[in-house]
């Protein structure tokens, strides 16, 4: 299949890579040069506008900052430029309203577009074991279900157009709330006298395992390798998550939903990414 796959950075260009490896033929644009260069060097043919990149494809992927570049993109260089029909997916992290928006747009051009944000962060994106959470019609998840599973390990259906990011929001604002309360245990356990190593061999077969501290531990040398053990280096940026964080804000106060823990989160990240947002986000644990 021909995919034009707009948006190479940490996380599109590993994405971009294994649908070359799935057989694809994957025609790529950012506007970085070395992003460029490492898209070729994968096995994707580049071109230097997103225009060209969609002309010809059968699908589009798109793996963007923000949702205002999101409806840039979509605007001016797939509507009309992608033949009609072709199936959009955008997997970036975005607003929901957005998401809406630009699928109802798209759809009303003769396409069929999905929202399909992802968990799982760099590693996962490079190693094709990325988590897709979907919205969007269910002809349309049928026909994108395929690309993204050359991409990932899970590929969801959430529902409506939309969805995919509500889901993404709610799984984040959760998991900044839980890597908060591992590391004021670990840190709490620390004060009291308690070893580290112990307090992880106690607890992640107790009540208080979660993800943040079996999978994912804030403390060097403590279960499995993790960005602590790289001095908070690469994973998921805690400035990444503090935009995940105002995204599940903004979204709670349009739906009417009680937040306080999220909220609260949200104040404590913000905190810490004013001078360590390229951290990973477990490196809040210092502020401990």
């Amino acid at each position: 299949m021909k995919i034009a796959f707009i948006g190479l950075g940490n996380m599109g260009g590993g994405m971009a890579a294994n649908l070359v490896k799935a057989g694809h033929e994957v025609r790529a644009f950012d506007l970085s040069e070395p992003a460029l260069a490492a898209a070729r060097e994968a096995g994707c043919t580049t071109f230097t506008t997103a225009k060209e990149a969609c002309a010809e494809a059968e699908a589009v992927v798109s793996m963007l900052p923000n949702g205002q570049i999101v409806k840039q993109v979509y605007w001016d260089d797939v509507i009309g430029h992608a033949p009609e029909g072709a199936i959009l997916l955008d997997c970036s992290t975005i607003d929901v309203a957005t998401a809406r928006e630009v699928i109802e747009v798209t759809e009303a051009h003769g396409y069929q577009m999905v929202d399909a944000p992802v968990s799982g962060g760099i590693a996962a994106a490079n190693g094709g074991t990325l988590t897709f959470m979907v919205g969007g019609t269910k002809a349309a998840f049928a026909r994108a279900q395929p690309i993204l599973a050359a991409m990932g390990k899970a590929v969801i259906h959430a529902g409506d157009a939309g969805n995919g990011q509500a889901a993404k929001i709610c799984n984040n604002m959760l998991l900044a709330i839980h890597m908060i309360g591992t590391c004021e245990a670990f840190a709490m356990a620390e004060k009291l006298g308690l070893d580290a190593q112990t307090f992880y061999d106690i607890s992640s077969v107790s009540s208080g395992q979660n993800w943040s501290m079996t999978s994912y531990c804030p403390v060097p040398g403590v279960g499995p390798t993790t960005p602590a053990d790289n001095d908070y280096q690469g994973g998921f940026a805690a400035g990444l998550m503090l935009k995940d964080l105002r995204l599940a804000m903004e979204a709670a106060k349009a739906a009417g939903a009680k937040v306080e823990l999220g909220d609260h989160a949200r104040s404590i990240y913000e905190a810490f990414a004013k001078n360590n947002a390229g951290l990973d986000f477990s490196g809040i644990i210092r502020t401990l």
